[in-house]
């Protein structure tokens, strides 16, 4: 998860499955096939479109229900690429799959992230720690403005270089949110249908409608840490800087603590919700459209690059106008133009062991930060601007060679890249990714129901853009969803969080567990 973690794509390691049932679209179709809806008998259908931490996800919510209380619906889950997972995704240095794979995509989580968390345990799969004796540098294009570890003389040099209250000022605002975060996994969690109104619940609507400098320096953090440390965050977490992003993603960018990934990579968590929820899986397949189906109210009709199937209720968790499909004009007002980060990811193997220092401004042998992080404040005062968001060394790859990653605004190109590492480089990856929502200060939000039968989880990544968030904004669709159609949820036969003891009767764990995780627990 990007919020609740310092450091954003960090490595993982091992294989890929495919534990999925073999999609129902089976045959070659016509064109004229394609439009005819087909009704499939039996139980009602749900369709899921997107395969990543949000559609994964709302297929395991929805088994949840079905296990518990018996609800009597199927499946569809479409995805257009040929993987799970989304933006979590895997390499393999030199195409060799016997080398410990990297991260592509989003690849951090913290114990704060319940459902990823619980999710790696009921899934039995291992977490790895990140290296936490980790040397960290600022660099503002033109000097390295501050380096810093977690030692007892880095705890010295913060305090010399910001003092006392700056840092002081910043942990408390970020522990408030990550107090008020966490009242989402409780049995009192609220249900929302307008993210504004959550935000206010949940305290945070200075946050969202404030720059990250505004809200920080207003409260007590000096200029220099908020445009140093903070920006530092937010540029590698997403990409942007403290003056442009809201307060509530720049407070998620610094709650750090414990930063884990899966052995293997993060996407099998997203594998194993789509294995458990039985639901159908249809790789490489494309969403044309969603439309109202004409045999029947409130029901829709989505067309696929393999035909078109009437569903009773669609959720899409996928962000709408990357997807190409087309909706209703009525409903695609709806939905603010989201735009997104384009992000430049180099991965790279090297012999060389630290970046050239000559590059930073220091004498040959100087030792360099293994993580570089940047800041725009020399851009600020009429300097050049960093040519990385950030650069940092992530283990060997094999003896005497280390993987490298680096996120960029602009392509890395290879001569760059053998003058910075001495001539050293071997093999080299690059992914161009839209990778995070650009996030100013906002009062506006997507609705979270765009019809009846028809609900947007990616609503909630203006407020927070995650992978854990992602999980939570799906429990919630779900939730909404089950009510609506079935007179249901996941955890009982209304969402009211005063009917949490008819689910309680069923033998799930109660909220007074300090483990409680709602839709995990009832």
């Amino acid at each position: 998860m990007r919020c609740f973690a310092l450091t954003l794509l960090l490595p993982a390691c091992l294989a890929f499955q495919l534990p999925f049932r073999v999609p129902f679209f089976t045959k070659n179709v016509t064109a004229d096939e394609l439009d005819q809806p087909t009704v499939v008998k039996g139980s009602p259908r749900i369709a899921i479109i997107g395969a990543g931490a949000g559609g994964s996800s709302a297929a395991f919510w929805i088994s949840k229900a079905k296990e518990r209380f018996g609800v009597d619906v199927e499946v569809d889950v479409y995805e257009r690429e040929d993987y799970i997972g989304g933006r979590s995704t895997v390499v393999y240095p030199y195409g060799n799959t016997s080398l410990p794979p990297l991260e592509l995509g989003g690849s951090i989580f913290v114990a704060a992230n319940k459902n990823l968390w619980r999710a790696s345990d009921e899934f039995n799969l291992t977490r790895r720690e990140f290296d936490a004796g980790a040397q960290t540098g600022v660099w503002d294009g033109h000097k390295l403005v501050f380096s810093f570890g977690d030692g007892w003389w880095d705890t010295i040099k913060v305090i010399l270089r910001y003092g006392m209250l700056s840092p002081k000022n910043a942990d408390s605002l970020v522990s408030g949110v990550i107090k008020n975060f966490l009242t989402l996994y409780s049995s009192a969690t609220p249900k929302w249908d307008n993210i504004a109104d959550l935000a206010a619940t949940l305290g945070w609507s200075d946050l969202v409608s404030n720059t990250t400098a505004d809200f920080f320096t207003q409260r007590g953090v000096s200029k220099k840490f908020t445009y140093e440390v903070i920006e530092a965050a937010t540029r590698v977490n997403y990409g942007q800087n403290v003056d442009a992003i809201q307060a509530l993603e720049g407070a998620c960018s610094l709650a750090t603590t414990g930063a884990r990934g899966i052995e293997g990579g993060n996407y099998q968590l997203f594998e194993r919700f789509l294995n458990h929820s039985g639901a159908n899986v249809h790789l490489n397949t494309k969403v044309v459209s969603v439309t109202e189906a004409s045999s029947s109210s409130h029901h829709w009709a989505v067309k696929t690059s393999a035909g078109t199937v009437e569903y009773k209720a669609v959720i899409l968790a996928a962000p709408f106008h990357s997807t190409g499909i087309e909706i209703s004009p009525s409903l695609a007002a709806q939905i603010p133009k989201q735009q997104y980060v384009h992000l430049h990811v180099t991965l790279l193997a090297t012999t060389s062991p630290t970046p050239d220092p000559a590059y930073f401004g220091l004498p040959a042998g100087a030792k360099l930060p293994n993580m570089m992080l940047t800041t725009y404040e020399g851009a600020r005062a009429g300097g050049k601007e960093p040519e990385f968001n950030s650069l940092s060394y992530h283990g060997q790859v094999r003896e005497g060679e280390w993987a490298v990653k680096i996120f960029s605004k602009d392509r890395i190109s290879d001569e760059w890249l053998n003058k910075l590492f001495l001539g050293k480089v071997g093999w080299v990856l690059r992914k161009e990714w839209d990778a995070y929502p650009q996030l100013p200060p906002t009062t506006v939000f997507p609705p979270v129901k765009l019809d009846r039968g028809f609900y947007y989880v990616n609503a909630f990544e203006p407020l927070i853009s995650t992978m854990e968030t992602e999980t939570i904004a799906s429990r919630n669709v779900v939730d909404l969803l089950l009510n609506e159609e079935f007179g249901s949820s996941i955890c009982g036969s209304r969402i009211s969080p005063s009917d949490a003891d008819e689910a309680h009767t069923a033998g799930q764990t109660t909220s007074n567990d300090k483990d409680f995780v709602i839709g995990w627990d009832c």
